[in-house]
């Protein structure tokens, strides 16, 4: 079977429209100021905080309370197979004549495995033990497209679902009720560069920040505004566009809490002139001035190496290394090193063959990197096997990806089993092992229960499914309120052993009429309130 048209170079119009469509729909989402329902946006995303949900305030009372996880996406699909390069392998060199690393262009991070010297800079990762690499990583039933694969990595969804929340955004949710309407002034996250992604976006709103480039943050951090408005006549269309930029920028809630932790922090090492760079410069600065974010989301693009690699690809990585290299040298100058966790990720590998253009073509499996201290040095899934292949000719993947990001839920951000499970829709799929030391102690929200959230019921009509854990048996109690806080109805009242549950819920059949409502939880002396609208 021939791979799907579009994913090479050679496809034509159908590979130019596989980029055009992709394109298309990030420019609706990164262009114009919106104002809707009172919720601004930026980059095309809403401008919105968060209030700290039994997660995270469960995050403050234990060793976790500190940590901040760095998302590196490389964007457009790295060609894992020469960032880590399978050494001595008569088949790569083969099938690669021209784009092969040789011996002699590498460093050995063991005897079958090396980098490229371009990513140099990661070498006392590796020697040092802050550094794992998890071999050919993918999902079931690939999807070649850069824009579905993409969403399909953001949310964490199989193939064949489309889901349109990120899981980074589930995560964030998890029992903020006062999200839109109480939000603090410190961001979730901070998501820098190219395109905005769903990574961050949940039912109800989208939990980053989105800058679309360094310029955009610097404008923020030294003049408290979003978007300059003194420099603007007195045209008519010049005085509307005025009075939008001074609303967005008195109604950003941001502005403070940057510049403050941008004059707190500090860049203490020099970094190299290139994009990541200044991207990573900007979280170092931000995670030692304190700015409280956990999460950060910076992006590098060119990895959609279809044509004359060999002249892209290796400043590409020679980025992607001596950035992370300036970004840590950085942290521990000022004693924040131990607590930042990165993690790299691309929507796909390349094909293992070159083509006809000195290039690859879009693929499956590719490596993960993960980068922090005290994270020890090990390679994690089989490496891809060249002489075993599928019918598109790649290497059949090891990895699924949402085991990593569990891991790192529950592992390093701290998530219990049960939430991390139901955040992932992913029954059944367990942590990487060896990835991640286990959290310490390993506790989310509290010992008793956890009200993890709902969905559509699959019975169909208008019923919702409220899923939630208990992990002591013990009295369980679900009230249903208005949204003034008075009880509107208890919706369950019962003795309840430990695990995770369901409970269906049809609004008709307690005669309630559509608006917003809020379900509350109670259970184990604790109480868990989620909004919910028909």
């Amino acid at each position: 079977m021939e791979r799907k048209k579009g994913t090479r170079l050679q496809d034509g119009e159908a590979h130019e429209n596989m980029h055009q469509e992709w394109g298309r729909r990030d420019f609706l989402k990164m262009t114009g100021l919106a104002a809707l329902g009172g919720a601004l946006t930026l980059s095309g995303y809403p401008v919105s905080a968060f209030a700290p949900g039994p997660i995270l305030a469960g995050l403050s009372n234990t060793n976790c309370g500190d940590r901040v996880l760095v998302l590196l996406r490389l964007k457009g699909g790295n060609d894992g197979l020469n960032t880590v390069i399978l050494r001595g392998n008569d088949t790569y060199y083969n099938i690669r004549p021209t784009l092969a690393v040789p011996e002699n262009g590498l460093w050995a991070l063991s005897d079958d495995y090396g980098m490229p010297n371009e990513l140099l800079g990661l070498q006392p990762f590796w020697e040092e033990g802050r550094m794992k690499v998890v071999h050919n990583v993918s999902y079931p039933q690939q999807n070649y497209s850069h824009f579905r694969s993409s969403d399909i990595w953001a949310s964490a969804s199989d193939s064949s679902e489309v889901v349109n929340t990120g899981w980074m955004g589930r995560w964030l949710e998890q029992d903020l009720p006062a999200f839109l309407s109480a939000p603090p002034v410190i961001p979730p996250a901070l998501q820098i560069g190219v395109q905005p992604n769903m990574i961050f976006r949940s039912d109800s709103a989208n939990y980053a920040l989105a800058i679309s480039n360094p310029a955009e943050f610097y404008q923020i951090a030294q003049t408290g505004t979003l978007y300059e408005s003194g420099n603007l006549g007195n045209q008519p269309f010049e005085r509307e566009l005025r009075y939008v930029r001074q609303v967005a920028n008195s109604a950003f809630r941001y502005s403070e809490s940057i510049q403050r932790a941008y004059n707190d922090g500090s860049n203490q090492v020099a970094y190299p002139d290139n994009y990541l760079a200044e991207q990573m410069a900007i979280v170092a600065r931000m995670i030692k001035g304190s700015l409280g974010t956990k999460v950060f989301m910076v992006t590098i693009d060119g990895f959609d190496t279809h044509s004359n690699q060999a002249n892209f690809h290796p400043n590409l990585l020679d980025w992607v290394g001596s950035s992370v290299e300036a970004f840590y040298a950085d942290l521990a100058a000022s004693g924040h090193s131990e607590n930042v966790l990165t993690m790299s990720f691309s929507e796909f590998g390349r094909t293992i063959y070159e083509n006809g253009s000195a290039g690859t073509d879009h693929g499956t499996g590719a490596p993960m990197l993960l980068f922090g201290e005290g994270l020890g040095s090990d390679f994690l899934g089989e490496a891809p096997d060249l002489d075993n292949t599928d019918q598109y000719g790649d290497p059949f993947f090891s990895v699924d990806f949402r085991s990593v990001y569990a891991s790192v839920m529950q592992n390093w951000l701290c998530t219990p089993p049960e939430v991390t499970e139901h955040l992932l829709d992913s029954e059944g799929l367990q942590p990487l092992d060896g990835l991640l030391p286990p959290a310490d102690p390993p506790i989310g929200a509290n010992e008793a229960g956890m009200l993890l959230g709902h969905e559509p019921s699959p019975d169909g009509g208008l019923a919702f499914d409220i899923h939630y854990a208990v992990r002591q048996p013990g009295p369980v109690r679900i009230v249903l309120l208005y949204e003034n806080g008075t009880t509107a109805r208890t919706l369950w009242n019962h003795y309840q052993e430990a695990g995770s549950h369901r409970l269906r819920f049809a609004p008709s059949e307690f005669y309630l009429s559509p608006g917003r409502y809020y379900y509350r939880l109670e259970a184990g002396g604790r109480v868990f309130t989620r909004l919910i609208t028909w």
